[in-house]
């Protein structure tokens, strides 16, 4: 995500023929993006010393959108609610390449928006089908932002300049994560089934799927199908290997994309009060829920369980764990832009926990907006910066 610079003969060149200086020499600011769900704010964290820059308010238009739903659109929103157990205003996030534009999806208000960060502007407000926007990815050129319709087993492709929808692919049941292979000629899209669903109707989930789409044609190539539930996934630069957390599952497991199975199963231990816990208080389902690497190491939070593991690779023994208090819910994971930290959303916690790769050890701890979970790198540019004052 480091933004390329030009030389200053070039940019005097270009300057001088066309009258612009481009996108990619101005100075973009490497950043942490932090989606504040029930405040339905977005931090912005420096992309190396972590420290808040600033935030931003992603629904100023809340009650013009509660207003303008109709009956049956109210009755999802309000259900949407209950199911989850609070109100996720953002889901999902991500900036555009010259660090500009913020694409939020908006959980529970089925909708997906554009902001120009500098000014707060909302450029484009589109819905989702159903009533629920769900995780997302955006393109490796930024023209494209996926986004998950939860209810209505399919994602959509919006065109980030103008918010239309140019393609829809169908889903498993209750699609949830957006991701790009590391070569970026796969997008993978995991779904969870229905969560409202206890675990003894596991069955009657619907499809638990890996839908893997071409993103130059949106068509699919393949799928897979799964017992449980597929949380955060991580895909290796072998294309060959995914490691995945699945719903009720106290630990992650590996997953042969070629054969298409599981070849390993990791479980970790469980914490005092998670050995307690029914399963079906698991929240959505998850046991553990958030999954980064950096070379060797995997960083998986332990949600139920209120602690972070670090994983070597390709053993999967654990290096190190960092603890937090009881309730804390760890939720997402995210690896830094130098590759040497993970970042945790601590979700119960408003703030997010820096944990060093090569020590297994926090560092540091954040403090963010209200219920932190989508956790996102980028670039901001030089008048996004100044915005925050």
């Amino acid at each position: 995500m480091r933004s390329k610079r030009l030389t200053a003969a070039a940019v005097g060149v270009l300057l001088a023929l066309t009258g612009v200086v481009p996108a990619q020499a101005q100075q973009l600011r490497d950043v942490v993006l932090i989606g504040n769900a029930q405040a339905g704010t977005v931090s912005f964290l420096d992309g190396h010393t972590f420290q808040v820059i600033g935030t931003l308010d992603a629904i100023p238009d809340l009650e013009q959108r509660l207003a303008a739903m109709n009956p049956v659109e109210r009755i999802g929103y309000e259900t949407v609610n209950r199911i989850q157990g609070y109100k996720k205003f953002v889901d999902d996030i991500a900036l555009s390449p010259d660090g500009k534009t913020l694409y939020v999806s908006r959980g529970n208000l089925a909708d997906v928006v554009a902001y120009d960060v500098a000014s707060r502007r909302q450029l484009w407000r589109t819905k989702v089908e159903g009533f629920k926007a769900d995780h997302a990815a955006i393109s490796p050129d930024g023209t494209q932002f996926i986004v998950s319709a939860l209810s209505v087993e399919k994602a959509h492709v919006y065109d980030t300049r103008t918010g239309a929808i140019v393609k829809t692919f169908a889903t498993g049941a209750y699609p949830h994560g957006n991701d790009y292979a590391p070569d970026n000629k796969t997008l993978y899209n995991s779904s969870i089934g229905n969560v409202s669903l206890s675990k003894a109707f596991n069955w009657a989930k619907g499809k638990r799927q890996l839908t893997a789409v071409d993103p130059a044609t949106w068509t699919v190539k393949r799928t897979y199908q799964f017992e449980y539930g597929i949380r955060p996934a991580l895909f290796m630069p072998d294309n060959k290997t995914m490691y995945a957390q699945l719903s009720y599952l106290n630990g992650l497991v590996e997953y042969d994309l070629q054969a298409g199975r599981i070849v390993r199963t990791v479980q970790l231990p469980f914490s005092e009060k998670a050995a307690a816990m029914d399963v079906n208080d698991y929240p959505q389902n998850s046991a553990h829920h958030g999954m980064a690497y950096s070379g060797d190491r995997i960083c998986a939070a332990g949600t139920i369980d209120d602690y972070t593991v670090l994983l070597d690779r390709p053993g999967l023994g654990a290096k190190g764990y960092v603890h937090y208090p009881t309730d804390s819910l760890p939720y997402w994971t995210l690896t830094s832009v130098d590759g040497k930290h993970c970042l945790v959303s601590l979700s119960k916690r408003n703030a997010i926990s820096v944990i060093d790769y090569a020590t297994a050890k926090e560092v540091a701890s954040i403090p963010v907006g209200h219920f932190p979970q989508r956790e996102r790198l980028g670039v901001l540019s030089e008048a996004a910066v100044a915005s925050f004052g």
